[in-house]
């Protein structure tokens, strides 16, 4: 399985890495697997450098005379050899930057180093870095949308292959020591090939929880104080050690995972609870194993050393708890101050893990009791306590090292680890409270309400001491369980931290009743309201816009909540920080990429002025997904995309799918997405200590015309084309997508229905991409730019300006250059051809492919390029390189949709569906951000 000709370090080790695989595969597989995966990888290779239509013909023929299994066996030889070119380009790419930091030159774009003197060239001084850096909020929320096919077995053995690879590099070894790491990384790819990476059951919601604490139990403890200590590092570097300025702890993680019931019946109220504990309880465990590592270290002796007077104040308040809780001698480290100190905070923590654990088991939970933690204040304070008595005595040394680690920890995840959001669909919480409000005597008809009717009774209500009269046991079952899913916060807020939730996101918000309706049904949990000392509120709504129709109307939905003097009460109440989450997703599937980015782009200038306007601060929620069409792309350039002083120091996204395993399986690759992440963050951010700079007004009245025109030629195929979605269903394998066990949510919102609107945008995506169409992500761009310039030179010029000067305009062609890359028209072509109708299918198709020629040219002409990703060539031999696997695969899929769809007998169906399903693992793992 060796690739001719490796023109770098990366490309030799992946030849080496394939010999390997080949090895394995010579010893371990079936009989002919080998050959027939070096036999069409060759020969399609062949293919993309001339057609032959008679040797495409042979390599169909070999294709379909394979038996099932031995497809199966082909395909997962594909999908090993991605995840091996994968970690070896991770591996390189981390060799590179460590390169550049021991060379102790001047380091890539989008490091600390580099932001930071740009930051001092621009005339930004200490005291406006610190304005800067108190502003900051970086917030990246995990969720468990089924494009992530990796299960965790498989993630802890690319680990291992990972830190084997990266020892031949960064050791000088002999050739005895080079074999041994070259036989264990056969050993592991051995196990790869006898490790089934396909679940056989569908996963779990608590399945999907413990895949999201895989990244944080083997990366980002690691990573997270790390990041700080980099940034401090450049601090220091560029601003000097006397400087003053101060990097607080400003980073934090979000989840949905266990939280997120838009659409996913298995989430429940104790579904919500078990993960919360879940998440408290690996906290703890790690926060224990630090600890215990500082016993070792912190062995500073009462008789040679002085600590401070708080501490020591602090330890013979301590006394009771050593000898009559811990049952302790006096005698117990009794000359060792901070070991003993430590000793006791382990004792605390144990009995907090020991609490959380009796309640994941549904023990009959204790109360809270006094030797434990109640919350994770009072774990600061101890740590603050021990740092700031070091300090004291000339120690600041020993504080600065696995302490501050620890407290860096401590002030990130606290007792919650991630801020869990829920989310659910408005028309849920609508029918709760038309419920409640029926079940009134004497109440009017809520749902025959005016807009301006519901807000009035529902302020009266929120603000009332006894809103209604409740029996639960007469409402039904789903108005019953909304209630219980705010009754489930307020208990978690008071057993775990106040840290516990983030936002509550209503998806499908259309008006200002539905935020207002959240509200009800939090006061009556008890989460919000009104007592004699004035208003309280313990949840921050988050409302989402998703469509493009939303989007339009964010500003008047915005204003009426802001107007709201309830609403404007307890908004004050809880920080008077508003959170609205922008969907990409839906808007795209609903208007297309230009449509959705320009709508989305004018979203956010709105809301931050309708809320700087009222004095509010704002912070917006970017949906974004892993694939292009879904918002997706380099973290660092979407930031700095987003519209000029929108970004106020902070920022929240989703991170979905497959990108968690990119992102953040390695400490090492986490380590530089955090970093490029916070340091556009920072870039972004300059607008809170000086004038943003304005776009020009031309470009953004020709951003408006573009999307206009995108917006109409996406319509005109997806809404206006008869039977393109029968294409979609037929040309693409998004039929077997919704039966590949690798997420909990259904793909549809209503089962059988074939629309536009039942649809999730995940599968909408995910589908179009594994057909090569990648439809979503480019579609209407090329018709649009076209149709602007008119073939007019000047207006050429103009755009190509845009592109050079609007990072806004730039990401948009960047990324669209990806997706027209990964897309292969001639792959498309031939599954278009399983569309029974082929009259039909072929006038779609040829609407689709002479769209994206179109785009192509037109894309190209813009950024002044002669070939798609020209400027980051590196990305595009990546890309390439996957090209002679992604062709067979591509095939094989196509051949086992025919057979698995027009197989008359149920069982022989089954047959096919395993190697269909591997199928579209493999190609999801070759082009990387599918959904």
């Amino acid at each position: 399985m060796n690739d001719t000709q490796p023109l770098s370090g990366s490309e030799r080790d992946i030849a080496l890495f394939a010999t390997l695989l080949g090895e394995v595969l010579r010893e371990h597989s079936r009989k002919r697997v080998l050959v027939v995966v070096e036999r069409l990888r060759e020969g399609f290779l062949t293919l993309r450098e001339q057609d032959d239509p008679e040797l495409r013909a042979k390599l169909m023929k070999r294709i379909n005379g394979l038996d099932s299994q031995t497809l199966a066996e082909v395909i997962r030889a594909y999908t090993i050899y991605f995840s091996l070119a994968h970690l070896v380009e991770d591996v390189h790419a981390y060799l590179n930057r460590r390169s550049l930091v021991s060379a102790g030159g001047r380091l890539w774009r989008g490091s600390f180093d580099h932001t930071l003197r740009q930051f001092h060239a621009d005339g930004v001084d200490a005291a406006g870095l610190q304005r800067l850096l108190n502003e900051l909020a970086y917030l990246p929320v995990f969720t468990a949308h089924p494009t992530e096919a990796k299960r965790r077995t498989t993630l802890e053995t690319h680990r291992r292959i990972f830190l084997a690879a990266l020892d031949l590099h960064r050791h000088k070894l002999n050739e005895e020591e080079q074999q041994d790491r070259l036989g264990q990384i056969l050993s592991e790819i051995q196990v790869l090939w006898k490790t089934d990476e396909v679940r056989v059951h569908k996963p779990q919601v608590t399945d999907e929880v413990r895949q999201g604490l895989y990244f944080f139990r083997e990366s980002l403890f690691e990573t997270v104080p790390q990041v700080y200590r980099n940034l401090e590092r450049a601090v220091r570097r560029l601003y000097g050690s006397n400087s003053g300025v101060l990097v607080p702890s400003f980073i934090g993680f979000g989840s949905w995972i266990g939280g997120d019931r838009d659409g996913n019946p298995y989430v429940k109220p104790e579904t919500t609870e078990l993960a919360v504990r879940m998440h408290c309880e690996l906290v703890l465990e790690h926060y224990i194993a630090r600890v215990r590592r500082l016993t070792r270290i912190l062995s500073h002796s009462s008789l040679l050393v002085q600590p401070s007077t708080p501490f020591l104040d602090a330890l013979d308040d301590d006394e009771d708890y050593w000898l009559h809780t811990m049952r302790q001698t006096h005698r117990r480290y009794f000359h060792e101050p901070y070991r003993r100190k430590l000793f006791i905070v382990r004792h605390r923590l144990e009995t907090t893990l020991a609490r959380v654990r009796a309640r994941i088991d549904d023990d009959q939970s204790p109360e809270i009791l006094p030797e434990g933690y109640a919350h994770e204040g009072e774990l600061l304070d101890d740590l603050y306590l021990i740092r700031d008595s070091l300090i004291s005595h000339g120690d600041a040394n020993a504080a600065d090292g696995e302490l501050k680690d620890l407290l860096r920890l401590v002030e990130t995840f606290g007792f919650h680890l991630v801020h869990l959001d829920v989310r659910q669909e408005s028309t849920r919480h609508t029918e709760a409270v038309i419920e409640l409000f029926a079940r009134q005597p004497g109440a009017p008809l809520y749902h025959a309400f005016s807009e301006e009717q519901k807000l009035l009774a529902l302020a009266e209500a929120i603000g009332h001491p006894h809103p209604f009269h409740i029996d639960k046991g007469t409402l039904t079952p789903e108005t019953r369980e909304t209630l219980e899913v705010f009754e489930s916060m307020a208990r978690m807020r008071a057993e775990i931290s106040e840290q516990v939730f983030g936002a509550y996101v209503i998806s499908m918000t259309h008006s200002a009743s539905h935020v207002m309706e959240v509200m009800l049904l939090a006061r009556l949990a008890g989460l919000a309201g009104q007592t004699p000392d004035g208003w309280f509120c313990h949840l921050r709504i988050s409302p989402l816009f998703e469509t493009i129709e939303d989007l339009a109307h964010i500003d008047s939905v915005m204003s009426a909540l802001f107007d709201n003097s309830t609403y404007a009460a307890l908004l004050k109440a809880s920080g008077n920080l508003q959170e609205v989450m922008l969907g990409y997703s839906d808007s795209c599937k609903d208007g297309g990429i230009l449509a959705s980015a320009w709508n989305l782009y004018e979203a956010q200038e709105k809301i931050i002025a309708l809320a700087e306007g009222r004095g509010v601060k704002c912070r917006l929620f970017h949906g974004r997904g892993g694939t292009i069409g879904r918002g997706g792309g380099p973290t660092h350039e979407a930031i700095l995309s987003q519209p000029e002083d929108t970004v106020h120091g902070q920022i929240k996204f989703t991170e979905q799918g497959e990108v968690l395993s990119y992102r953040y399986a390695n400490p090492e690759t986490a380590l530089y997405e955090l970093t490029m992440g916070i340091s556009g963050l920072m870039k972004a951010s300059r607008c809170v200590i000086e004038p943003p700079i304005k776009p020009r007004k031309d470009y953004l009245g020709i951003m408006e015309e573009l999307a206009r025109l995108g917006e109409a030629h996406y319509r005109g195929l997806i809404c206006d084309t008869p039977g393109l979605l029968d294409y979609f269903y037929e040309a693409t394998p998004v039929d077997a997508i919704a039966l590949l066990n690798i997420g909990s949510r259904p793909s549809h919102r209503k089962k059988a229905d074939r629309s536009l609107g039942s649809i999730r945008a995940i599968p909408w995506v995910f589908g179009w991409a594994q057909a090569r169409h990648t439809l979503p992500a480019w579609l209407g761009i090329g018709s649009a730019i076209e149709q602007w310039r008119q073939g007019d030179l000047e207006r050429l010029a103009k755009l190509q300006r845009m592109y050079q000067e609007w990072p806004f305009f730039r990401a948009i062609l960047s990324n669209t250059q990806m997706s027209l890359f990964k897309a292969e028209m001639q792959i498309a072509h031939e599954y278009a051809q399983l569309m029974p109708d082929q009259a039909r299918a072929e006038a779609i198709y040829r609407a689709i492919a002479d769209e994206y020629q179109r785009t192509l040219t037109q894309v190209l002409n813009v950024a002044g390029l002669h070939a798609v990703m020209e400027e980051t060539p590196e990305l595009q031999l990546s890309l390439a390189r996957r090209n002679s696997y992604l062709d067979p695969l591509n095939h094989i899929q196509i051949t086992l949709l025919e057979r698995y769809r027009n197989e008359p007998n149920e069982e022989a169906r089954k047959e096919w569906l395993d190697p269909l399903l591997r199928s579209i693992n493999a190609i999801a793992a070759g082009m990387r951000n599918t959904g």
